[in-house]
């Protein structure tokens, strides 16, 4: 594709997606009831998708450890939502350092910025409804996402950004439709959809334009930093003190968790379109299989489809 007709056809969706957002955008202070009050004896996601169901401890646990159990996750992956929503804000602030600020482009990666603030801030104002800790990521993942929004850059800023928006935003469409779980989940659920929906076209469409400019040096290093993101995000989502907060031993629960082929589905699952798409632009390879295989986002004996020869 000449450069020309690409750049064109970057600022045509840029165009498209700032229209979106100035129609259909939220206030989640203003657009959630925070002062309802949470549901009794609810679960906070279906039980089927929590780490532990069909676990031998899960059998031992009260109907109320279940229920309180389902809260402690939510609030644990809301928690880690917001630490990495910090690390993308300032890629994509990295991003739009040395490009033209009057480009549509640019000018929606601002957008973008001002819906993770509101997208953190909603995650936060959740977390402290449901009275948890502020989990977040745990220290080792803290200190790696350090390194990533400091070295990161190019495809791995919109590769790193769809590893996460992807497997929330699969998650989020089953949570923002089942009438089984609380209220305040399915409307967080429902604005964090619709908003993520422009920002993964946003991630999709660079990806697609920048992976096929790879030499093969760069192709093995992106992906090997996307590997890399995936493992750490799959693994760190629940932190292990959940399991304490239930009175639960953390060690052995994980452990159980980890082990857990209904927690393998579930991941699987969340994970799927994203996999699919990485397949497609050749992002799926070397090294990094390992780390995509131990992450449950794809099966033990994952293998992807042979790509063209470049």
């Amino acid at each position: 594709m000449p450069v020309a007709s690409g750049i064109k056809d970057r600022e045509l969706t840029a165009e498209r997606l700032l229209a979106a957002s100035a129609k259909n955008s939220f206030d989640p202070l203003k657009d959630i009831d925070w002062d309802a009050p949470l549901l009794p004896d609810t679960y906070f996601i279906n039980e089927k998708r929590c780490t532990l169901y069909g676990t031998r401890t899960w059998a031992r646990m009260s109907p109320a450890q279940r229920v309180d159990l389902t809260r402690h996750e939510v609030a644990s992956t809301a928690s880690v939502g917001i630490w990495f929503e910090v690390i993308l804000m300032q890629l994509l602030i990295r991003h739009a350092y040395d490009q033209d600020m009057t480009s549509r482009h640019i000018q929606y990666a601002f957008t973008e910025i001002a819906d993770e603030c509101r997208h953190s801030t909603m995650f936060g104002r959740m977390i402290e409804k449901f009275e948890a800790p502020n989990y977040g990521p745990g220290r080792y993942a803290h200190e790696l996402g350090r390194a990533m929004k400091t070295i990161g850059f190019g495809i791995q800023t919109f590769a790193a950004a769809l590893i996460a928006e992807e497997i929330l935003d699969s998650a989020q469409r089953e949570m923002m439709q089942d009438e089984t779980i609380q209220p305040l989940v399915r409307d967080v659920s429902r604005i964090h959809v619709i908003e993520e929906a422009r920002h993964v076209r946003y991630a999709r469409e660079e990806v697609v334009r920048r992976s096929p400019r790879l030499n093969r040096a760069e192709l093995e290093f992106s992906r090997l930093v996307i590997a890399r993101s995936a493992h750490v995000i799959a693994h760190h989502l629940i932190h292990p003190n959940v399991y304490a907060a239930v009175g639960l031993d953390p060690k052995l629960a994980r452990r159980e968790a980890l082990a857990n082929p209904y927690r393998d589905e579930t991941m699987r699952a969340w994970a799927r379109r994203l996999v699919a798409f990485f397949e497609e632009t050749n992002l799926m390879g070397g090294p990094g299989l390992l780390l995509w295989r131990r992450s449950g986002l794809v099966p033990r004996d994952y293998r992807p489809p042979v790509a063209p020869a470049r």
